[in-house]
């Protein structure tokens, strides 16, 4: 299987390690606007640099892009065109009718399309997911996040809830089994042209809550979670890739085979395209994300609870 990354910035030269490391997979050339980057990444890893990504989706079957989201959409909709599978880091776009034209090319052309939702494939969360699916936690009644730390001068085009607050939006969901009705949001920019900050409360069906807290503001890296269950209490640490159960005066440490979630993921990607089978997150995923993202953004703004539309439901 011949491979190509569009983008090889801070987590697209991650795409290219990983491809070159798979056995079965050819890493046939990477693709950047910066021709330093591009030709140092190519050449660490064996494959050739192209200035022009329209002549790398001519030679490959699968493509990651990890370009600026703005350009999700025009990187995307020319891949459709090249019936190329695609592995599109996260958000699927910047809009929701961009994520829409995505959508509908990769329908039309037959190609699948895997949105770059990473925590899915990190090993605490899909532990965490198992014993929720087998009744070890018991009914889940709220689950919180916290994803906090410095800010990156990297991120420009987005604020962070599109950065970050898009990772727990996701995965919540992936826990819940089900996508949220309503959001409400307090956020603000304290020196950053979007918002820096932001608190983030979601009402799932059954009156079941997620709550959000993510800031760039905090000078140490914080990625936790916590799943108040009927049964238990789970905490989890998504960079330690740490579980930890609390039942009363009992707590249980999970044990957990630790992976790099960006492997886990890719290797998944490609396996279900070998398979012929449609990954998920799909584009209809990323699109409720990205949704979910939006109205958070217009709840903070107009200070009110937004309902979410029957397309993020």
């Amino acid at each position: 299987m011949k491979a190509g990354v569009i983008g090889v910035g801070a987590m697209g030269r991650h795409h290219a390690r990983i491809y070159s490391g798979i056995e079965g997979v050819e890493l046939v050339g990477v693709s950047d606007i910066n021709e330093d980057v591009g030709e140092a990444v190519a050449g660490k890893y064996n494959s050739e640099y192209f200035p022009d990504y329209h002549e790398l989706l001519r030679q490959v079957d699968i493509v990651s892009i990890a370009v600026p989201t703005s350009l999700h959409a025009d990187v995307a909709l020319k891949a459709a065109e090249n019936r190329v599978d695609m592995l599109i880091e996260k958000p699927i776009a910047d809009s929701i009718e961009n994520a829409e034209r995505i959508i509908n090319s990769c329908n039309e052309n037959g190609v699948k399309t895997m949105i770059g939702h990473i925590e899915r494939f990190n090993p605490a969360v899909i532990r965490l997911r198992e014993l929720i699916d087998t009744g070890v936690i018991g009914e889940v009644i709220t689950i919180s996040g916290r994803r906090i730390g410095p800010y990156s001068p990297r991120i420009r085009d987005v604020g962070i809830i599109i950065d970050l607050a898009v990772h727990e939006i996701d995965t919540f969901s992936y826990l819940f089994g089900q996508r949220a009705q309503e959001v409400y949001a307090i956020a603000g920019n304290s020196f950053h042209t979007r918002e820096d900050y932001a608190s983030i409360l979601l009402r799932y069906p059954g009156n079941r809550s997620g709550t959000i807290e993510t800031n760039w503001l905090t000078p140490r890296k914080f990625r936790t979670l916590t799943v108040v269950g009927t049964n238990c209490v789970a905490q989890m640490d998504y960079i330690e890739q740490s579980l930890t159960l609390y039942k009363g005066d009992e707590i249980h440490q999970v044990d957990i085979k630790k992976e790099e979630p960006l492997k886990v993921e890719i290797k998944y990607f490609i396996e279900c395209i070998k398979k012929g089978v449609c990954p998920k997150p799909d584009g209809m995923d990323g699109t409720y994300v990205l949704g979910v993202a939006i109205s958070a953004m217009k709840s903070y703004s107009e200070k009110k609870v937004i309902p979410l539309s029957l397309s993020c439901q």
